[in-house]
This record gives C-alpha cells, sequence and structure tokens, in this order.
C-alpha cells in the first residue's frame, strides 16, 4: 500500500517581502521528490510562523490529525519536510516527533537535504539536527542582542526616534527633524519658564502640526514624557541604563533641568477640570480683593437654531474677608485691552535698527578670552571620563551591584554634561547676552503688529514676561501697580514700575519710561544715557 505523507513547508515571517521565495522552493522540491519515490501527498500545508518557541496552529493540527488517524486504527501518516529545522527549532515540538516516531503514531519523515531512518540511529541524528536547529536559533538571538548592545555604546540609538528627530535608514543613526525640532525647542523653553500647563504645551505642540498619530492633541502624560526624556539632551536609556547618544542635542542641559525641576514641584498630573481654563487665566488678579481671574464659557442658543459660544472672565471670589463686586467681562473686550496696552510697549523701527547696529559693533569687539576657565573645565570631565571608565572596571569586576553601577554612571554622565554646557558657556561668555538681546529688539518692534483677535497664548506669554504678576483687573480696565490702563493709556504718574524685578520686566520698564521721556530729552539720551547714571540691570 503506498504510504500517504502530510507536505509541510514553512518560514518564518509573515511579511510578503522577507524570505518571499522559501514556501514556493520548498514545495517545488519537495513535490519532486514525491514524484521521485511514488510518495502520495495528502495534503499541502504552509506555515508562516517562527519555530523558536512551541504553539504554531497548523503545525499542531497536523501532528492532531496523524495521532488521531492512528487511534481510529487507519494508516499512519508520514511528514515530507525541506529540512528537520523546518519542523521544530524547539525541544518540545522535536521531541513531540521522536515521540511519535517511537509509538508508532508518525510513519515516517522524508527530507530532501537530510538522511533519516525509522532506526535508533536514524532518530538519534534527528534529535541531533533538532538541537543543531534550537542552538542556531538560540546563538542568532544572542548575536542579535550582542549587536544591539554594541550598537547602544557606540552611541546609536536602536528605537524609534522621537518627536523632532528622524531614523536614518541610510547610516542607521537618528538626525534632526528641521521641521519640528525648532518647536520642540520651543515647548521646553515655555515649560522652562514655568508659566505653561502640560495642556498648554500640548496646544502649542498641535497648532504647530505636533500631534499624536490620529491627528489628535497629545494627553498631559505623552507631553510630560517627552519633557523628561533624556534623548533631548544627547542621552537615551536602553534596558534602565543611561548612554550618551551620538546624536544632536535639541535643547540645552539648562533648560532641560528647569523642566524637570518644574515637574518635580508639580508632581502628579491632575484631573481635567470640566471647564477648560481659557488663555488669558493665570495672567490677571482681581484689583478689589486680590484673588485670581477665572473664565466661564456660556453657551447661548436662540430661537432660529443658531448656537453662540461666548467666554467670560471674572474674580473667583474667594476672598472670604472682601466681599468683590467686580463685574464680567468678554474675552473680545479683555483681548482688545491687552493688545493695546501691549502695543504701548512696542520698540520704534528706527530705534530697533540703530540698536542692531550699536550689536554688531559690540559683537564685534568682543574678544575676551576664557581660556583658564574652560581648560580648568576641561580637566575636570576628564576625571569624570575617567571615574566612568573605572567605575565600568569594578562593575564587570562584579565589586559593585548592577542597580549601585547605574545610579553612579547616571549621576557622572550627567554631571560631565553639565561642565561640558559649562565650558561651552564660558567660550561664549563675553557674547552670551548679544543674542537673547537681539531677540529681545526683535520681540519688541514686533509688538507694534499684534492685533486684536490674534494668538492669544502669545499675547499671555509677553504680558506675563512685561508684567509679571502685576497686572489687575479692575472695573473692566487693566491696573499695573496701582496705575490704570484704560484704553491703553496711563491715567498715572509716568516713573517705571517699582514693582518690576527680574531683567526682561527692566527692560521693558525702560523701554516704556524711553516713550515717556521722548519729548524731553534728546533721543540719542533715550538710546544710550550720559556715563555714570544710567542702572547697572546687570548687577
Amino acid at each position: 500500500m503506498e504510504q500517504k505523507f502530510f507536505l509541510y513547508a514553512r518560514k518564518s515571517t509573515d511579511v510578503e517581502d522577507k524570505q518571499v521565495l522559501s514556501i514556493e522552493a520548498q514545495i517545488t522540491e519537495l513535490r519532486a521528490l514525491a514524484k521521485q519515490e511514488g510518495l502520495i501527498i495528502a495534503e499541502e500545508l504552509v506555515e508562516k510562523q517562527s519555530a523558536k518557541i512551541p504553539g504554531r496552529p497548523i503545525f499542531n493540527q497536523m501532528l492532531e490529525r496523524i495521532e488521531k488517524v492512528t487511534v481510529e486504527g487507519g494508516q499512519a501518516y508520514g511528514i515530507l519536510a525541506w529540512h528537520p529545522d523546518r519542523l521544530a527549532r524547539n525541544s518540545v515540538d522535536g521531541g513531540r516527533i521522536i515521540f511519535l516516531l517511537d509509538s508508532g503514531k508518525l510513519a515516517g519523515l522524508k527530507f530532501p537535504t537530510f538522511w533519516f531512518e525509522n532506526t535508533p540511529q536514524g532518530k538519534f541524528m534527528l534529535n541531533i539536527a533538532f538541537g543543531q536547529s534550537k542552538y542556531y536559533i538560540d546563538s542568532l538571538s544572542e548575536n542579535v542582542k550582542r549587536g544591539m548592545r554594541q550598537k547602544v555604546r557606540n552611541g546609536i540609538y536602536p528605537g524609534l526616534a522621537p518627536v523632532g528627530y528622524l531614523n536614518d535608514f541610510k547610516t542607521k543613526n537618528v538626525v534632526i527633524d528641521k521641521n519640528k525640532v525648532e518647536i520642540v525647542r520651543k515647548a521646553f523653553e515655555l515649560y522652562a519658564q514655568n508659566n505653561s500647563r502640560l495642556e498648554d504645551i500640548a496646544n502649542f505642540l498641535a497648532q504647530a502640526g505636533i500631534t499624536t498619530r490620529n491627528g489628535k492633541t497629545m494627553k498631559r502624560d505623552r507631553v510630560s514624557y517627552i519633557l523628561s526624556n533624556p534623548f533631548y539632551i544627547g542621552f537615551f536609556r536602553f534596558r534602565k541604563e543611561l548612554y550618551e547618544g551620538r546624536h544632536e542635542p535639541a535643547v540645552s542641559k539648562k533648560i532641560f533641568d528647569q523642566v524637570q525641576e518644574i515637574l518635580r514641584q508639580r508632581g502628579r498630573p491632575h484631573h481635567k477640570v470640566k471647564n477648560e481654563p481659557q488663555a488669558y487665566c493665570g495672567l490677571l488678579k482681581c484689583g478689589t480683593c486680590g484673588m485670581g481671574i477665572t473664565a466661564e464659557v456660556k453657551v447661548k442658543k436662540q430661537q432660529n437654531g443658531n448656537v453662540h459660544t461666548y467666554v467670560y472672565y471674572r474674580c473667583t471670589r474667594k476672598n472670604k474677608l472682601i466681599h468683590c463686586s467686580e463685574p464680567f467681562i468678554r474675552q473680545e473686550a479683555l483681548d482688545l485691552k491687552i493688545s493695546c496696552l501691549l502695543q504701548k510697549f512696542s520698540l520704534k523701527p528706527d530705534w530697533a535698527e540703530q540698536l542692531m547696529q550699536m550689536l554688531s559693533k559690540e559683537k564685534l569687539q568682543a574678544a575676551q578670552s576664557t581660556a583658564a576657565f574652560v581648560q580648568e573645565t576641561r580637566i575636570s570631565i576628564d576625571a569624570i571620563q575617567h571615574k566612568l571608565q573605572r567605575l565600568l572596571d569594578s562593575y564587570l569586576e562584579q565589586d559593585i551591584e548592577r542597580e549601585t553601577y547605574l545610579k553612579k554612571k547616571s549621576q557622572l554622565m550627567l554631571g560631565k554634561k553639565s561642565l561640558e554646557e559649562q565650558s561651552l558657556r564660558l567660550e561664549q561668555k563675553r557674547q552670551g547676552w548679544l543674542e537673547p538681546m537681539q531677540k529681545w529688539i526683535k520681540q519688541a518692534e514686533n509688538l507694534s503688529n499684534i492685533r486684536p483677535e490674534g494668538n492669544l497664548f502669545e499675547k499671555k506669554v509677553a504680558a506675563k514676561e512685561i508684567f509679571g504678576s502685576n497686572l489687575a483687573l479692575s472695573q473692566k480696565q487693566l491696573q499695573e501697580g496701582g496705575r490704570l490702563w484704560a484704553g491703553g493709556k496711563s491715567e498715572s504718574g509716568a516713573s517705571a514700575p517699582q514693582s518690576a524685578k527680574t531683567l526682561p520686566q527692566m527692560h521693558w520698564a525702560a523701554l516704556r519710561a524711553a516713550h515717556q521721556k521722548i519729548s524731553k530729552i534728546p533721543e540719542s539720551l533715550v538710546l544710550v544715557a550720559l556715563p555714570g547714571i544710567e542702572p547697572e540691570f546687570g548687577g
């Protein structure tokens, strides 16, 4: 009686462009072998799954059918395969096949590339073949892991690049995404100012085109993950260990540390409130009781079916000692007043041009050397590098535990990064103020272009920088330090605010004072005062 065989062909992946000829080649060779030896193919079975671990459905169904036929008294089937490694690469499946041969439930095995007879010697050689197959797949896994570890040691990130970066498949490295990295850097800088919530950063990213894969605004936890990812300062974590990457950092270590401190201070994320805070929340205080100004969204439905949404700002009225009766104000009216107020702090175009010329001259004259400080920092960096090597040697010699090694390595690498940035700042110390000053001049000049209904978030940031927490709302008018601003005009004295404490607020105060004095003193003395009488803003 002719023997019936199951033809079993397998490849390790179900991706069509990988091993695409494997199945076709196996089936062709196996059909030729069956014809040559006069074997009957009962059924052709094709599986696209790795045999590294047990659990292949088609393979298991084939063995179950073989067992069922012999139990019911039918003729035992054999298996026709390209090589023993097509049947098993793990000890469970290999042992199961040998057991079926021992019990007579499996009639035999046929391979074009491997000799086998159902004898003790044949089963011994088959067992060796299964063992070699398992050894190959285990070694392949170890080789892949070893290559991955070496790639990480070389500073190449082995995963999907985060937002602001791209995976360069030609160089197998991570490169800057020029279209998004500036947006991510701006997000870090905004959060470092401690004036924005995680929701504000998510909205900022969404407005700039950075969203989830579904096109939705990122959640708080996703934004928090981005802001706490050391990848953006040149490091990355692999299996809980910190490595120094070869990719270009997107933000400075100083900004990154400020962001981490703010994240720690704010603690775990809060639940989303019912009324989503509006753009100007957190900017103003009540002029009567000193409490914060909040916002409410009101929806009005007309009889004709039209729906209108309005935003009103009012005092939170949380002061139990003062009965506050400050009225509501519409967002459009408040926006108009803030826009007019910001325009009063704009820099005249001719002033901006002269200041830019002065900065250019200062940049050419800046040549003071800080070589001694830089050299001292370099020595400290080299010392840390030696410590890292000694720490690695101690870990390899098993003198310290892995947790201790990882913690100490992280501390040393972060300290090294701080020193490297300190060295860079020292080299640029003489010119370090020029770029911020140039940025401030452009910002002040652009304030003249602010219009109502513009970007409310940018206006809030500008107003916060100019006034800090000194801006109040009283009887639908803006107040600053006791002075009333009605429609953009100051109704009190011309002196700069005494409450301005930070350096940026001093710049804005000086600019406002210059506008007020332009009619009293020569314009040249507005831009550059007489020697010896100017305030030392940098002190």
